[in-house]
């Protein structure tokens, strides 16, 4: 009886032993901890692959003009980042910039430049990216992005479209957006505080529809204004580089005073329109056929009428707009 009491024991034991034992509690904590680390990585994966840009490949020999501003981006980014030591004190440079001002005349340029110029790492964010693929997760993106550009310092985060992503907070807005906005003011707090060398750029059309902290923490705000005369001189130089050209002097003062109002990319959408003249009056057997040293050269009749088409994108009302926010909150450069 014995031996068999003993036996049903066993048998009761490797019948328990067979069954798994429910969880501990330490056991759903460390799930727990593996499940956020697994979702931070995922975050570190993600910034690492669409928001690092590890060869911007924009240098300052690619931008017309703009000097101004690239002065002072030498002054608050390149020559801290290369010399820090310098840079101490009463000479350590704001950390916050935003570049303003109609679309299409460089500021995303700007940035790729002066991080390319700097050997900075580059991380560049838009408003798409936080509010489709990320959406209800951008908090945590904002705090894992600025987490990784304090380990790769000297960086820099370029914030695209900046307003869209940090307007003026409202009573109506949702959660998701407010907690955004509060993470992004605590973790540029802890840039200004920190001996990393770690700059914000933002870049906007709308500078007056940002959040109020959010502006006076981007401290320096530089407008990009339209080319003038000898600015548009140097884009349609670098655009027309190495095309073959038939223009006389007087009808290239007639091509720059024609595009006065004119952005940088509204001249390009003109040269291009320009250089297809040639094309279009050639039929299909002989565009298959031609050699591109064979087409005739681009005049100023082909300017003529790609001016019919393509017009200037900005408005008088929208530059005398960006001249009263600028006398209110910009810098002087």
């Amino acid at each position: 009886k014995t031996q068999g009491r003993g036996a049903r024991r066993a048998q009761g034991g490797a019948s328990t032993a067979g069954r798994s034992a429910p969880p501990q509690p330490q056991d759903r904590g460390t799930s727990r901890a593996r499940a956020k680390g697994g979702k931070k990585d995922e975050l570190r994966e993600m910034i690492e692959s669409e928001i690092l840009d590890a060869s911007p490949g924009v240098g300052w020999k690619d931008i017309a003009g703009l000097e101004k501003a690239k002065q002072s981006l030498r002054e608050m980014v390149i020559l801290p980042a290369t010399r820090p030591d310098l840079f101490k004190g009463l000479r350590a440079p704001t950390r916050g910039l935003l570049l303003y001002g109609p679309p299409g005349n460089g500021k995303t340029m700007l940035a790729k430049a002066t991080a390319t110029e700097s050997t900075c790492t580059f991380l560049t964010v838009s408003a798409s990216t936080l509010t489709s693929k990320w959406v209800g997760e951008a908090e945590k993106l904002v705090r894992m992005l600025f987490q990784v550009a304090n380990e790769r310092a000297p960086a820099i985060i370029f914030i695209d479209e900046i307003d869209s992503i940090l307007s003026a907070r409202s009573s109506n807005e949702n959660e998701s957006s407010r907690r955004l906005k509060t993470e992004f003011l605590i973790q540029f707090d802890g840039v200004n505080k920190s001996d990393n060398q770690v700059f914000v750029i933002g870049a906007s059309n709308r500078p007056e529809e940002l959040d109020d902290a959010v502006r006076r923490r981007l401290a320096k705000r530089i407008l990009i204004p339209l080319p003038g005369a000898s600015g548009r001189e140097n884009v349609l130089t670098n655009l027309l580089r190495g095309q073959s050209l038939r223009i006389s002097r007087s009808e290239w003062k007639w091509l720059l005073d024609a595009t006065e109002g004119y952005s940088a990319s509204d001249i390009k959408e003109l040269c291009h329109e320009a250089a297809m003249m040639s094309i279009r009056e050639l039929s299909p057997a002989k565009i298959a056929k031609i050699e591109t040293s064979s087409l005739r050269p681009i005049n100023a009749s082909d300017f003529r009428k790609a001016l019919e088409t393509i017009k200037s994108s900005v408005s008088v009302d929208q530059l005398r707009h960006y001249e009263e926010w600028t006398k209110d909150f910009g810098t002087s450069v």
